[in-house]
């Protein structure tokens, strides 16, 4: 059973930055890709980030290009999302997602349905 515990939400104001990270309890990590999910209440999911981690090829959402950035760390099972330049409509629950099935890789753009493990999420608030 994989285990991802996510950590470094809070608030901040506009303008500012976080970086969030999810480590990955199972080893030998053999996930191939993880990703970023985002959620306010009455509202769908939305996909902000994904790494596929063989290649390192990362997707992102529309809404955060040029100001977020996912990573993986290089000697652990641990992924990273530094948000810069947070506006109040990042306002959000983020949640960070694994994939060990080879259909996450197909994708040209974000989706949920290949991601098999998901954390509890954490709460971003940016205040204007």
């Amino acid at each position: 059973q994989v285990q991802l515990a996510e950590s470094g939400g809070g608030s901040v104001q506009a303008g500012g930055s976080l970086r969030l990270s999810c480590a990955a309890s199972r080893n030998p990590f053999n996930m191939r890709c993880m990703g970023w999910f985002r959620q306010v209440p009455g509202r769908e999911r939305e996909g902000v980030a994904t790494i596929r981690l063989g290649e390192k090829t990362t997707i992102y959402a529309e809404s955060v290009k040029g100001r977020f950035t996912i990573s993986q760390a290089a000697a652990n099972n641990t992924v990273y999302l530094q948000m810069n330049s947070l506006k109040p409509e990042d306002t959000a629950t983020y949640s960070c997602a694994a994939s060990d099935l080879i259909t996450c890789t197909f994708y040209e753009v974000i989706e949920a349905n290949p991601y098999n493990y998901w954390g509890q999420g954490t709460q971003v608030t940016v205040s204007s």
